[in-house]
């Protein structure tokens, strides 16, 4: 399954002559390309797929795929499995 999740931009910078930016995911921010999306500014939103941001969306659109993405999460979490169908139960923590 391949997902591309909307982000924040908080940083832009270049690196070797490429645009690239610091890419807030609710919290766990990690680098994407930006070079497809040279017009994107600090505080807007992109999809990013495998490292690259493709598209800038605007926040009401990020939210509401987000809100999508939260209840996908819990609907799998009330069958017992993550997001990717692996079993909960199965995915490190304590077992006594």
């Amino acid at each position: 399954m391949c997902l591309a999740i909307p982000g924040k931009v908080v940083e832009i910078t270049e690196e070797n002559g490429v645009q690239m930016g610091r890419i807030d995911y609710a919290g766990t921010v990690n680098t994407a390309c930006l070079a497809y999306v040279p017009e994107v500014k600090v505080g807007q939103y992109v999809i990013v797929h495998a490292g690259f941001a493709l598209s800038v969306i605007d926040e009401q659109e990020a939210a509401r795929t987000l809100a999508l993405f939260d209840e996908m999460v819990q609907k799998a979490a009330e069958e017992g499995q993550d997001v990717f169908g692996m079993p909960l139960d199965e995915q490190g923590g304590d077992k006594e």
